[in-house]
């Protein structure tokens, strides 16, 4: 079953047909993997036949790189939003770190796509998800710098402590399901507790 946050990436800019065949590809790659899946697999979870998938996309690397851009931009979105919801470096990592850890809860299973299977983006794809990568963990960087900058953090690498608190959020996706005792709200607060430990603040 997809999960909620799945469904949410697709809420109708697209056709009902490309949004079905977007949704059953996110299906299948997640039981499948990537290269196990076929064109008629995808097809046939969206209920459609296999030639009616290509009037929608012209290949299943064509799905999996809208499913990775989509999910990137929309923890980008999550990421600059953080950022932008107040000034102080505290409470930017708190709300950051909770939505971010909660959105990989939420929607595990284009989490796991979206990393696991990078490598089989085409390139202009990878290039892409590549941009909006970079552009996330800078802007986590951004906001660790502003607060070693004020005394509320203390860490010896910006950059390495970027790549620490992403790379604990973006986990998540790998080992919560819907059976976890945790709902994504929950996790997401202590995680944000936990990481603004890390970062050697005062306050949590």
């Amino acid at each position: 079953m997809t999960d909620q946050a799945t469904a949410d990436l697709w809420p109708g800019e697209r056709t009902e047909a490309a949004r079905r065949l977007l949704l059953a590809a996110v299906e299948s790659f997640a039981r499948r993997g990537y290269h196990a899946t076929t064109t008629r697999d995808i097809a046939t979870a969206a209920g459609m036949s296999p030639a009616a998938l290509y009037i929608h996309y012209p290949s299943k690397a064509a799905l999996l790189s809208e499913i990775s851009r989509t999910g990137h931009r929309a923890t980008l979105d999550l990421v600059e939003g953080a950022e932008a919801a107040s000034g102080e470096p505290v409470e930017q990592m708190r709300r950051l770190v909770e939505e971010f850890t909660a959105w990989h809860a939420r929607g595990h299973t284009v989490g796991r796509i979206v990393n696991n299977e990078l490598h089989a983006l085409p390139e202009d794809a990878f290039a892409d998800v590549a941009e909006l990568r970079i552009r996330i963990e800078d802007t986590v960087r951004r906001i660790i710098e502003k607060g070693v900058a004020r005394g509320e953090f203390e860490v010896p690498d910006a950059r390495t402590a970027a790549r620490a608190v992403t790379s604990l959020g973006i986990d998540v996706a790998r080992w919560y399901t819907d059976r976890s005792t945790e709902s994504p709200e929950e996790l997401g607060r202590r995680y944000g507790v936990l990481v603004l430990r890390m970062l050697g603040s005062a306050t949590d």
